[in-house]
């Protein structure tokens, strides 16, 4: 008896995972298909690194000293990580304009996982971050960035950017369930975002900060994260950067994706 308990719990266990999957694989294509129908927001949130590529490349290149690498090879890691983060502040967004129309009551009568909203949400924006993460090599390119490794380190360097901005968007979904409204999840995304990431390796090295700057700097997950990043692009040792990223990284998301998840609940 106690085996064939054993069996049915797993059985059941594994028809719950399947419907999660196929409910947030639903979701992830409704929120993809949406983005045709807004324009705008895939063109602002591309025109933003594009920019920033430009004005570090052209207007602070000249001023700021790197070592034994040119300034634009040094800068695109950063941008990538930037790019990425700053875009997961669409997830909190996202969700809390769906939940102003009334997009999540209308879910939450659906025969659906609860987690496949959230997941369907942070594996769209995921997705437009690998987009972004792609325009930006090409812009780098354009204006001078090269790959130094080899094309499983490129691979591996855009990979990790897409998922801590993955990580991100969790922590971002957790900001837009909290909070519930369109306004306040934007402002309360890129608060705190900011000195991550200017306060980080991705423009210019850590060296050149002040002292009392340099100990938080060097802690900083978007520096480990740039760190790594750059270690692959431009062909330097990368380990332990690359360990403490994928820590940092699988932190957020063991820590983020229950808080999203419960404040989801609570939220309907």
């Amino acid at each position: 008896m106690t085996a064939e308990v054993a069996i049915a719990n797993r059985n059941t266990r594994d028809r719950s995972i399947r419907r999660v999957v196929s409910d947030a694989i639903v979701m992830t294509k409704r929120n993809v298909l949406k983005y045709p129908r807004i324009p705008t927001l895939l063109v602002f949130s591309t025109i933003q690194p594009i920019m920033f590529v430009l004005l570090f490349t052209y207007v602070f290149g000249g001023a700021i000293q790197v070592q034994a690498v040119n300034y634009v090879d040094f800068l695109l890691p950063g941008i990538f990580v930037q790019a990425a983060i700053f875009g997961s502040t669409q997830t909190g967004v996202g969700l809390a304009e769906d939940m102003k129309k009334g997009l999540i009551e209308r879910y939450r009568s659906l025969p659906m996982s609860r987690s496949a909203v959230l997941i369907g949400r942070t594996t769209t924006d995921g997705l437009r971050n690998l987009f972004v993460v792609w325009l930006m090599t090409v812009v780098g390119y354009l204006v001078g960035f090269r790959f130094a490794g080899s094309l499983i380190q490129s691979g591996t360097a855009i990979v990790i950017a897409v998922l801590f901005g993955y990580s991100f968007s969790w922590i971002s979904a957790w900001i837009g369930m909290t909070v519930n409204d369109v306004e306040t999840a934007q402002v309360a995304g890129f608060v705190w975002i900011f000195p991550l990431t200017f306060a980080s390796s991705a423009f210019v090295p850590v060296a050149s900060m002040p002292g009392w700057l340099q100990g938080f700097t060097k802690a900083n997950p978007v520096t480990v994260t740039v760190d790594t990043i750059r270690a692959l692009v431009l062909d330097t040792p990368v380990t332990p950067h690359i360990w403490y990223s994928l820590a940092w990284i699988t932190g957020i998301v063991v820590v983020f994706v229950p808080l999203a998840v419960r404040a989801y609940r609570r939220a309907v």
